[in-house]
């Protein structure tokens, strides 16, 4: 099956976005100290490279291929958490507060992605991925919220 540009684009650019949420998940899991969030930033890493695999595989069906690297906006994103977590001796609040500000990207990727037109398979797979996503971004912004008090 051909695949246009746009629809190449924007599945490439969903991967980066999970790709960058796997890698924010799994810095944030190995900095804080509180259990809880650890077990829940390592169940977000593993949902974000589920995704990866789903959507290449779905480039993959299309005759295409993923790059294996991340992309500097996401770079950038780690290097803030890491920091920010040493800076603030691992203070559950600013870390929350980093994990649903890169939350945003991620909604705001799959929001624009559900806006083009894709094929019927592809769609699916994305709108689904979109509710998980959302889903785990109202759970941060929740637990932040319930730090806050």
């Amino acid at each position: 099956m051909e695949i246009n540009k746009e629809v190449q684009s924007t599945v490439h650019h969903l991967i980066e976005r999970c790709k960058d949420g796997a890698k924010g998940y799994k810095t944030a899991s190995e900095d804080v100290e509180d259990q809880d969030l650890k077990d829940l930033f390592r169940k977000y890493a593993v949902q974000r490279d589920s995704m990866i695999t789903e959507l290449q595989d779905q480039l993959h069906q299309m005759g295409h291929t993923d790059d294996e690297s991340s992309s500097i906006e996401g770079t950038i994103h780690r290097a803030w958490i890491d920091l920010k977590s040493a800076l603030s001796s691992k203070d559950r609040v600013r870390v929350l507060e980093e994990c649903e500000r890169g939350e945003d990207y991620a909604v705001k990727a799959y929001e624009e992605a559900l806006d083009k037109n894709l094929p019927a398979q592809l769609k699916q797979i994305i709108e689904q991925q979109y509710r998980d996503v959302k889903h785990a971004h109202d759970h941060i912004r929740t637990l932040r919220d319930a730090a806050k008090e």
